[in-house]
C-alpha cells in the first residue's frame, strides 16, 4: 500500500519519517505534499514527493491529512474527486467531527491523535473511526501506527479527554514538575541541572514501576509514605491542594476544546 501525507510540518514531517522507517513490508511508498514546497527541498530519498494534494489522493491508498484545522476543508474539497474508492482518510484534528467531514465527504475516514512521545515510540496514539470504515481498514492503520508506540481506540465523544490524558499530557506534566524543580531549588545549592535530571529520571522509573508491577498511585503512596513521615506531610499538601488545580485545568481547556469545535463547525457549515 501507498501512505500519502498531506502537509509536511511537524506532524507531517514526524509522521512520513515514522512510516518510512518502519520496515513493514506492506508499505510500498510514503509519499508527500505540501503547499511550501520549499519544505521539501531537504526530504530525505525514502520519501517520495507529489507535485500536487491531488496527485497524492490518487495514488495513495491511505491519506493522512496533516494541515492546520481551517485549511482541511479547502483540501477535502480538493481532493475527493480524486481518492480512491477503498482509500482511507485520516485526520489529525480531533475537533473536526465525522459530521462535518461527511458533509463534504461520505467515504472512509479516520481521526488519529498522537502525542509528542512518538519521537522515541512511546506514544499512546488515539484513533477512533466513522462507520464506514472496515475491520480491515482499522487492522491495517492500527499495525501503521503501531511503529509510533501503543494505539488506544476510542468512541469519536471521548477522543476530547482522550487527547488530554495523552497528547496535551506531556505539556502539562513538563508544567507541573517545572514548577516542583523551581520550588526545590528556593531550598537547595544543587544546580538546575541536576535537580531537573533527578526529578526526571525519579518520575520515568515511577511510571515504569507501576506499569511493569501493576501498581496503583495509592499503593506507591502507600510504599513511599510511612505513617508520620517525610513523604506522608508532602503527599497531605498535595492531595489537599492539588485537585483545585486539576478540576480547573479539565475545565479550562476542555472550554477552550468546544470553543475551538464551534469555531471549526463554523467554518465547514460556511457555504456547505
Amino acid at each position: 500500500m501507498n501512505i500519502g501525507i498531506i502537509g509536511y510540518g511537524s506532524m507531517g514531517k514526524m509522521l512520513a519519517q515514522k512510516f518510512a522507517a518502519s520496515g513493514y513490508s506492506e508499505i510500498q511508498k510514503v509519499l508527500v505534499a505540501n503547499r511550501s514546497k520549499e519544505k521539501l527541498n531537504t526530504i530525505p530519498n525514502e520519501l517520495c514527493i507529489c507535485n500536487s494534494n491531488v496527485e497524492l489522493a490518487e495514488k495513495s491508498d491511505i491519506i493522512f491529512v496533516c494541515v492546520r484545522p481551517v485549511d482541511i476543508k479547502s483540501v477535502i474539497i480538493e481532493i475527493k474527486d480524486s481518492v480512491k474508492k477503498d482509500a482511507l482518510l485520516v485526520s489529525l484534528n480531533g475537533s473536526v467531527t465525522f459530521e462535518m467531514l461527511e458533509k463534504l465527504f461520505k467515504h472512509k475516514i479516520a481521526k488519529v491523535i498522537p502525542s509528542v512521545t512518538a519521537e522515541i515510540n512511546r506514544s499512546q496514539t488515539l484513533v477512533t473511526y466513522n462507520t464506514f470504515v472496515t475491520e480491515e481498514d482499522k487492522a491495517n492503520l492500527e499495525k501503521i501506527l503501531s511503529c509510533m508506540g501503543n494505539v488506544v481506540v476510542l468512541p469519536e465523544n471521548e477522543i476530547g479527554m482522550g487527547s488530554e490524558l495523552v497528547s496535551c499530557m506531556p505539556g502539562f506534566i513538563a508544567s507541573m514538575f517545572d514548577v516542583v524543580c523551581k520550588s526545590a531549588k528556593k531550598h537547595t545549592t544543587l544546580p538546575d541541572e541536576q535537580i531537573i535530571k533527578m526529578v526526571l529520571n525519579t518520575v520515568s522509573a515511577t511510571a515504569d514501576l507501576m506499569i511493569q508491577k501493576g501498581l496503583s498511585f495509592e499503593e506507591v503512596v502507600a510504599r513511599v509514605a510511612t505513617k508520620g513521615g517525610i513523604t506522608e506531610e508532602g503527599s497531605k499538601i498535595i492531595y489537599g491542594q492539588f485537585p483545585s488545580t486539576a478540576d480547573e485545568m479539565f475545565q479550562k481547556t476542555l472550554e477552550k476544546r468546544k470553543t475551538t469545535a464551534q469555531k471549526a463547525a463554523e467554518v465547514f457549515n460556511s457555504g456547505v
